[in-house]
């Protein structure tokens, strides 16, 4: 079902292969995406494993996107997206993989569904979606929106320490600037 253009705000994730590069295809695919716009794009965080420490860091990041897509049909997306870029799911939720994708806010405010449930149900205990996030909302784009003061409010009020977080330093296959 189609509808008005809504804000939504993605979590990306690699640790495996070349991750900024697999990054950075994925937000072109995001960018490909008809009627899809990229909004703003975050600092990028080289960030320890969380939940099964036996595997490489990641490489994390947040962007907002406008799209015409309702959370189900952009999880169907993200999901493809995902596959195209060598995404092998396994029973290991938190284990390594090319690519992840998450849904973690939409403008229309809370989404339930079989598929999806926004806002993500644990994004205010991962370092690694926080720190990018209050990065992401300080974009003017995202600031000066309403929808979006009262989760920067939240955001600056959660004290996580660095849980394992570094500034990327690598290289940015991406531009900030959408």
């Amino acid at each position: 079902m189609k509808g008005s253009p809504q804000h939504t705000i993605l979590g990306l994730g690699s640790n495996l292969g070349d991750r900024a590069n697999i990054i950075g295809q994925a937000i072109g695919c995001l960018r490909d995406l008809p009627e899809t716009r990229v909004l703003a794009i975050s600092e990028a965080v080289d960030s320890n494993p969380v939940g099964y420490a036996d595997q490489p860091n990641f490489l994390n990041l947040c962007l907002a996107i406008t799209c015409n897509l309702n959370p189900d049909e952009l999880l169907v997306r993200t999901l493809e997206i995902e596959r195209q870029l060598g995404r092998e799911r396994s029973a290991n939720r938190n284990g390594p993989r090319t690519l992840d994708i998450d849904l973690l806010f939409y403008e229309g405010g809370s989404w339930d569904s079989p598929t999806v449930t926004l806002p993500h149900p644990r994004w205010s205990s991962r370092g690694f979606v926080v720190i990018p996030l209050s990065n992401l909302l300080q974009d003017p784009v995202l600031a000066k929106h309403p929808v979006w003061t009262s989760l920067a409010a939240e955001v600056r009020s959660l004290s996580l320490g660095d849980q394992g977080l570094r500034v990327w330093q690598g290289p940015n296959p991406w531009s900030k600037t959408p």
